[in-house]
């Protein structure tokens, strides 16, 4: 059995027991903007009580992933300070739904994952990469830390050094090296066919004993997430009234490497 549900930015496709959820904003590389984030936070929650689906694939259209947060967004709040935490908090709670969503999750990447797109990423239980993708932990390029719980992630990753210094250096990691520091778990020249092969896997497997482990860590886990996801979103508001974000943010409009100063 086949359903699909489309939104202006979110479109959900379910085929069996899996339902594919794919972020579609096209003509910004898929960038989130506030609708976007709830409009995925509210059809995951909706799959969330569903007993008819056992695996979830997150996905963007084809030319990306996600390119991160919407700058333009970022610009239009950069003075509003209500409805700053009112997207950090819809950030949050998109991430804790995909992280503790009771079935197992793939994000599937092609073209770019940056910044929170990556976050989103680092949530779901496995991430097939397309050879020709790239990854990237960009925030230091505009003068902000990672946000959508991406410390809590990449540090349980990559240990606490690698995740900070990753974070640090902000550079984009072809999909060959984010595997190689065991950011993602599999590269594929054709990653729908490798996406299907990895369905075709856990669908052969005992699944609900799969999710009980799942959950099991996820609850053990959430006050730690929870924790950090306040954290970042405190200190990114701090950091949005720095000199060095503002001079990235204008080096980013006008497409130059931005001089930060530190301050």
């Amino acid at each position: 059995m086949s359903t699909q549900f489309v939104t202006n930015t979110v479109n959900v496709h379910v085929e069996g027991r899996v339902a594919t959820v794919q972020m579609n904003r096209p003509q910004s590389l898929n960038a989130l903007d506030k609708e976007m984030i709830k409009g995925l936070v509210a059809r995951l929650k909706e799959i969330s009580t569903s007993d008819d689906i056992d695996i979830v694939v997150l996905t963007g259209n084809e030319r990306a992933f996600s390119s991160g947060g919407d700058i333009k967004s970022m610009l239009s709040t950069v003075k509003d300070e209500n409805d700053f935490y009112n997207i950090m908090d819809a950030i949050n709670e998109l991430v804790v739904t995909i992280y503790s969503l009771p079935m197992v999750t793939i994000s599937a990447v092609s073209g770019a994952a940056a910044g929170l797109g990556l976050s989103l990423a680092l949530a779901t239980d496995y991430i097939l990469a397309d050879e020709n993708s790239k990854l990237a932990m960009n925030f230091i390029g505009i003068g902000l830390i990672p946000d959508g719980g991406a410390h809590f992630f990449l540090e349980r990753r990559l240990g606490e050094d690698k995740a900070k210094h990753l974070i640090w250096e902000g550079k984009p990691l072809s999909a060959e090296e984010a595997l190689k520091i065991g950011l993602i778990h599999e590269v594929a020249v054709d990653y729908k066919e490798a996406l299907n092969n990895k369905i075709a896997e856990w669908q052969a497997k005992p699944l609900q004993a799969m999710i009980k482990t799942k959950k099991i860590l996820a609850e053990r886990n959430r006050p730690h997430l929870l924790k950090t996801l306040e954290l970042e979103k405190y200190a990114q508001h701090k950091m949005r009234q720095t000199e060095d974000h503002m001079e990235g943010i204008q080096a980013f409009i006008e497409k130059r490497k931005p001089q930060f100063r530190g301050k």
